[in-house]
């Protein structure tokens, strides 16, 4: 018997779709169950849900009035009506008006029911994701058991499930999975079928209105787990074996056949270069169309989608899809092609989601077809194929290098969690740069074991190789964060060797940065780097100390010390911060700085502490809203600075600001 399935993933925002769920969409798809797929608003899509099953009803009494036109105040009625009022919704226009008017009512008392809302699913699958989306996890899982008429028909699964088990547990009364659906009946006990080998099913993306940024790529694994135990990372939890192969090719071929060719290749392999068959990993890479310099050319979307309709694919993803590329087609056509295009839709009821049939939707194709291929010529691009999580640079290898090199890669993203592996890094990102790859990317994990030194000096290896090799390194510093133990939703944890101020400089500095350390020219990023943490170690710890206003507004207060013209007590606002360190001894630095490291400025009181210390202590309380505050001294120098050429002539040098 067929059953009524739906996945959820909580309303986040995240960059990739939702791999578990679309492979349990095809798993459902196979034993011909009906699947609906959500991600937004929970209360919008429940009640958009029961104003079409009173649709339904009331079309079941009376079919010769189209009740999809009154989609929106049917829901409006359902929602919000105190009274049985049903204008505008035309019921006394039918001759079955009091079987309308009986329907109608007992579809209100439907909306309003709890019970009743417990026989929409048969089962309800809610995706988890990162840990710290914790708690619209928690509303979401608790949402979907009100959808099902028992809690083991609710299956939570994913990152946050499994390393979080026993607090979901606790928060929902729900028993997630935990790791892969890689073993046969994890889901039924009727069927054999492997979850986790099963091709995606990305019908289900064009379901919902969230786009996702990363939309057009194979998505996939070939191989599972890690050999490393690193303390920081989750993958020892969720994929505790090493599978050191899992074939591709077969499902980007079936994948291709039903959703079309996608652009790139994203693997979120943990660990690729630990396994002994990576020659053949990468051979099935090539095999698969992304060696080095493929290009790809974009499919026909509308004919894909049709084909999908009629093969009933997935209906309601379809019809969506078709809707939303004829609209989109409308809106490129000029002059009298385009009224006729909108007469043909308009005629048709296909300007509204809610009035366009699938039957419609078809009839106007054979017209549209030709427009749309005329329209959205599509041209050759790069294809590129990306290892998400990163390889490991201590198994670098020149023959695993040249290998790397035989494919579209971009980025190669190498980790560098620990300055200690700087060799191993310095040589992988050497051996990859003479195999021929140009482009690399990495996450800097900060706020561990690591000391602020030893961040900066992996931040500054990443310039200098990209000055002497000629080649582009894309950084992107990342805040450790517990994900199990007491500290798992402590979202100010503090490493060992950081303090406050120090995670909020560097915040800071990334913030202004747009979070993003790099080299697109080797001169410029240098300059970049150095103007944003430092030219040295020492420069570096000066920024850190720096009050947060001068970090976010540094090129206004270096001007502001420049001034000459300007009254000393202007001037002197740069000059005394920087010249207040250099008169103290060094109990009184250390003594400044205990003040400085626990960043709490809202409340300080200068009065308290050495007297020295209250010029500089200045500079951190409220200091900011002097400089966005109309009417205040520095309000008035910011502006005549953003107008300055001076400064125009500084961002086009270096655009930190």
């Amino acid at each position: 018997m067929s059953r009524n399935i739906l996945l959820i993933e909580p309303n986040y925002k995240n960059k990739y779709p939702p791999i578990g769920l679309m492979k349990i969409a095809t798993y459902h798809r196979k034993l011909g169950d009906k699947v609906t797929f959500f991600k937004g608003d929970l209360k919008e899509f429940l009640a958009n849900l029961l104003t079409k099953n009173c649709i339904e009803k009331l079309f079941h009494i009376d079919e010769t009035i189209n009740w999809n036109l009154y989609f929106i105040d049917i829901k409006n009625f359902l929602r919000n009506g105190k009274t049985y009022n049903y204008y505008p919704i035309p019921l006394e226009k039918s001759k079955f008006q009091l079987l309308l008017e009986a329907a109608i009512k007992e579809q209100k008392a439907n909306f309003l029911s709890k019970e009743f809302h417990k026989t929409l699913f048969d089962r309800v699958y809610v995706a988890t994701l990162f840990t710290f989306y914790f708690k619209i996890t928690v509303e979401t899982i608790n949402f979907a058991k009100t959808l099902v008429k028992d809690n083991s028909d609710v299956f939570v699964g994913g990152v946050s499930a499994t390393l979080l088990y026993q607090d979901i547990i606790e928060q929902t009364g729900i028993t997630p999975i935990k790791g892969l659906l890689n073993k046969p009946k994890m889901l039924d006990k009727n069927n054999d079928i492997i979850v986790d080998t099963l091709p995606l099913d990305y019908s289900i993306l064009e379901e919902t209105d969230y786009k996702y940024p990363e939309n057009n790529a194979y998505y996939g694994y070939m191989t599972r787990g890690c050999i490393r135990k690193c303390s920081f990372c989750a993958v020892p939890t969720l994929e505790p074996e090493y599978c050191e192969y899992v074939p591709m090719k077969q499902k980007i071929e079936t994948i291709k056949e039903t959703f079309g060719e996608q652009r790139n290749l994203l693997l979120l392999d943990n660990n690729v270069l630990a396994s002994a068959r990576f020659p053949e990993i990468i051979q099935e890479i090539i095999d698969c169309g992304f060696g080095k310099n493929a290009v790809y050319t974009e499919p026909n979307e509308y004919e894909i989608a049709i084909k999908n309709l009629v093969n009933e694919v997935n209906d309601t993803a379809y019809k969506k899809k078709i809707f939303n590329l004829n609209l989109l087609l409308l809106n490129r056509l000029k002059g009298t092609i385009q009224q006729d295009i909108y007469d043909l839709l308009q005629n048709n009821l296909l300007m509204n989601l809610q009035t366009a049939t699938k039957q419609n939707l078809l009839k106007v194709a054979t017209e549209i077809l030709p427009l749309y291929a005329k329209h959205f010529r599509k041209v050759p691009k790069q294809r590129y194929v990306d290892f998400n999580q990163g390889v490991d640079a201590r198994l670098f290898t020149e023959e695993k290098a040249n290998l790397l090199g035989k494919i579209n890669i971009r980025p190669l993203r190498i980790a560098f969690d620990n300055w200690n592996d700087q060799m191993h890094y310095d040589n992988a990102i050497r051996l990859s740069a003479k195999a021929g790859i140009k482009n690399f990317s990495n996450y800097i994990l900060y706020n561990f074991k690591d000391e602020p030194k030893d961040f900066y000096r992996r931040l500054k290896l990443n310039i200098d190789l990209c000055k002497e090799l000629d080649i582009h390194i894309y950084s992107f510093p990342m805040k450790f964060h517990p994900i199990i133990g007491e500290d798992r939703f402590n979202r100010d944890y503090l490493g060992k060797h950081w303090n406050r101020k120090y995670i909020r400089a560097v915040q800071a500095v990334l913030n202004a940065i747009k979070g993003k350390v790099g080299s697109g020219n080797a001169d410029k990023g240098k300059e970049f780097f150095e103007k944003a943490f430092g030219k040295n170690e020492e420069e570096f710890f000066k920024i850190l100390e720096m009050p947060e206003t001068m970090i976010l507004y540094r090129f206004f207060f270096e001007w502001l010390g420049d001034a000459k013209d300007y009254p000393v007590s202007t001037n002197a606002w740069w000059q005394c911060w920087q010249e207040t360190f250099e008169i103290l001894n060094e109990t009184e630095t250390a003594e400044l700085k205990e003040i400085i490291h626990q960043n709490k400025f809202s409340s300080l009181s200068s009065k308290k502490y050495n007297p020295k210390f209250s010029d500089l202590l200045m500079f951190y309380t409220n200091f900011r809203d002097d400089v966005i505050s109309e009417g205040t001294e520095l309000y008035k120098l910011k502006q005549e600075y953003d107008s300055n050429p001076t400064r125009e002539l500084r961002r086009k040098k270096i655009n930190y600001q």
